[in-house]
């Protein structure tokens, strides 16, 4: 995976679980919503457990738990409140993930980055804000409908084809199955990170599989590792 970064002119990041550690933030406003239609709240081990595929499906999650049958009104309110709560409190509880900060400031100076989530949009910008990464990224691509969320490729490609790149130079960097199939279908390599929330032994065999990534331990990992193959492009085109 290595020799295919050489090739590499720009990084798309997942959100939830790669750049921000944002799970008490998405159980606080989940349990916002619920409390507000007098429902019981949910644990952060159970919310963070399903992360990864938007708040509509994080909703269908917790209603499933209470063995409710949701009608559209009922999903609509509590997305309506879970959206108010987020964009109130993006990142009260939560954060960025150690090593995070410097690795987006390093990379900056070498290649653009997005941001490619199944968070909606607007929820992903005020994150983003939060955690003060908004300003050095070159764009931010939510799923603002559910034919747009990985593993689907769409974000990846409109990503690709805003930073004016063929999508096999865009790299992939998130913790789920979800990033690696996402990044299959739409013909990126990929990075899987060993923090977040992704579940292991799924993601594991994704990788072993039919969604190939570069494993990656730490943000610092991924920083010198690119670095050090853009260097490497930049002294044999000089030559």
């Amino acid at each position: 995976m290595t020799q295919d970064l050489h090739a590499i002119d720009a990084i798309a990041f997942d959100l939830d679980g790669t750049l921000v550690d944002s799970a008490p933030d998405i159980r606080a406003a989940l349990n916002a919503a619920l409390e507000q239609a007098g429902l019981e709240h949910f644990d952060l081990d159970s919310v963070r457990a399903w992360i990864g595929d938007g708040p509509d499906a994080l909703i269908a999650h917790a209603l499933c738990q209470h063995g409710i049958a949701p009608g559209d009104a009922l999903r609509a309110r509590l997305r309506r409140d879970f959206d108010a709560a987020t964009l109130a409190a993006p990142l009260q509880f939560g954060g960025v993930f150690q090593g995070i900060a410097e690795l987006v400031d390093g990379l900056r100076r070498a290649l653009p980055m997005v941001v490619v989530t199944n968070k909606p949009t607007p929820l992903a910008r005020a994150v983003l804000g939060a955690a003060g990464l908004l300003p050095l990224l070159a764009g931010v691509h939510g799923a603002d409908a559910a034919t747009q969320r990985k593993p689907a490729p769409f974000l990846l490609l409109a990503a690709a084809r805003q930073l004016g790149i063929a999508p096999e130079r865009l790299l992939m960097v998130g913790d789920g199955p979800h990033d690696l199939l996402a990044a299959h279908a739409a013909g990126c390599p990929a990075a899987l990170v060993a923090w977040g929330y992704g579940g292991r032994a799924a993601v594991a065999g994704i990788a072993a599989g039919s969604a190939p990534a570069w494993h990656v331990a730490t943000p610092q990992q991924l920083l010198l590792t690119v670095l050090g193959a853009r260097a490497i492009r930049e002294e044999i085109t000089n030559d």
